[in-house]
């Protein structure tokens, strides 16, 4: 994943890198095969990545951790002081007051070497300025930040617990007290960082009397699910690649092994794989994008732009029937995210069942809406000429929303420097921002194509069905005339 913080010295930077290499083996029951290395990639615009020093077979342990040295809510000393405060955090707020306590312990603190080579700077949208998030124009990704609501849960659970126990928090960066305004600021800015540092880095763990020991039962994910997190020294290095993946996270017992999932020459970047997240989700979340992870991409249709286009002015569902009877059949949304085509797809392929069946709710006439109602389970998909022009108007109304065009988009990018590396912070965010949004324009002009073929298929096909049918009268008209 993209580290964006720039150290002016490689020396210091590399210094740092051995540093926390020698202190991780150090760490009883930690194993690291000399065959990686981890190296300064910044000139590729990665921070620091994990390198193959010599030719490594498939199925080789690059290394492995024991579960006990996971940084985590359960392996934390805070949690012997705090259990129940922690236990009623959740697994997200309590990673993110447990990191909070190692980092303000300093020297102290077990993890100091750790926390040298993770980033203190991000380019995840939740530091972007509102400036830089009007670039995305119409994505629906800016909804998916929760600044606000992370700040709200900081201020309202995590700084009153810190406030509450200042022996166990000793406050940082020069302000005397967590108390004060200016210390409760400190404490927000420092959440934020741990927050994101579980965003880009932290992986799901499972409990250990559900792990599996074997294949790929044991992989582990980084997904947002309700499991507990860890930060896992060394495995958060690996950068991501969709199409160079060679490297994968197991659990195992006891343990977490890091493996090689295909032969790796020497010289070459290990890679994990965040699986298949749109580009727009890995901006969100690890602050970065790459070409690689395109075919992934989606585009979210909003509930109130089907709605408009289908003749309904007001999406509460109260005030239809149809919309009662999506919310009680569970598939009403405020959006529909439609995945970018393959070549093979029909459009009937590339639409979600669910909104298949939104906007055959919305067509129906009274009678039709009674009988669905009486069955409680949404139609079959399918699609016909009016829920086709639905759709078409509705993915018509979301382009006109974006403001600029694909091949605008696309003049500009040829303006910024091939180098990620030598772009400034504002410089990157625009340029990943347009990267964004023109996947997102390129599946609603892709999937209109198909749509607007739909329709010119079923038009043929009604006039086809109606030159037989007026052969078939004249002909019987014919066959009455002889008689």
């Amino acid at each position: 994943m993209s580290n964006t913080d720039h150290f002016p010295d490689a020396a210091d930077f590399q210094r740092q890198s051995d540093d926390f290499t020698q202190w991780l083996s150090q760490q009883p029951g930690v194993t690291i095969s000399p065959s990686i290395q981890i190296r300064d990639l910044r000139h590729q615009g990665s921070g620091r990545g994990v390198v193959a020093s010599c030719d490594i077979p498939e199925g080789e342990d690059l290394f492995s951790l024991p579960r006990h040295f996971i940084l985590m809510v359960e392996n934390s000393q805070l949690n012997d002081i705090l259990p129940e405060e922690l236990k009623d955090l959740g697994p997200w707020l309590s990673l993110v007051v447990v990191m909070i306590y190692e980092y303000s312990l300093g020297d102290r603190s077990s993890w100091k070497q750790y926390f040298q080579v993770l980033p203190s700077k991000f380019d995840t949208l939740m530091f972007w300025s509102d400036e830089e998030l009007s670039e995305l124009q119409a994505s629906a990704v800016t909804e998916k930040i929760g600044r606000q609501g992370a700040e709200q849960d900081i201020l309202k659970i995590i700084l009153p617990l810190v406030q509450a126990h200042p022996d166990l928090f000793p406050p940082i960066y020069g302000v005397p007290s967590y108390d004060t305004d200016g210390g409760a600021q400190v404490l927000l800015e420092l959440a934020h960082r741990m927050s994101s540092l579980i965003m880009a880095y932290a992986f799901d763990i499972e409990n250990s009397e559900d792990a599996e020991s074997d294949g790929e039962d044991g992989f582990l994910t980084d997904d947002e699910e309700q499991l507990p997190k860890g930060m896992v020294p060394l495995a958060d290095l690996l950068n991501a690649d969709a199409d160079r993946n060679n490297a994968r996270l197991f659990q195992e017992e006891g343990a977490l092994v890091m493996r090689s999932i295909k032969p790796i020459k020497a010289g070459d970047e290990l890679f994990n794989d965040y699986g298949e997240l749109p580009r727009s989700d890995l901006l969100r979340r690890y602050g970065y994008v790459t070409d690689n992870y395109a075919q992934y991409d989606v585009v979210e249709l909003p509930l109130t732009g089907i709605c408009h286009a289908a003749g309904f002015d007001n999406i509460e569902k109260q005030a239809y029937p149809q919309l009662q009877l999506l919310d009680e059949l569970e598939i009403l949304e405020d959006g529909y995210c439609i995945l970018r085509p393959s070549p093979e797809d029909s459009v009937v392929d590339i639409l979600p069942d669910e909104l298949l069946a939104l906007v055959k709710i919305l067509s129906l006439g009274p009678e039709d809406l009674q009988k669905c109602q009486s069955k409680k389970r949404p139609p079959k998909p399918s699609l016909t000429a009016h829920e086709a022009r639905i759709l078409l108007d509705a993915m018509t109304f979301k382009l006109s929303q974006y403001g600029t065009t694909v091949e605008q988009d696309k003049a500009t990018l040829q303006g910024f420097s091939s180098s990620v590396a030598t772009l400034s912070t504002s410089q990157r965010r625009h340029k990943m921002a347009i990267e964004v949004r023109v996947g997102e324009k390129q599946i609603l002009q892709q999937v209109s194509l198909m749509l607007q073929d739909f329709l010119t298929s079923e038009e043929k096909d009604n006039g086809k069905r109606s030159a037989e049918d007026g052969s078939q009268q004249h002909q019987k008209k014919a066959k009455l005339g002889r008689h």
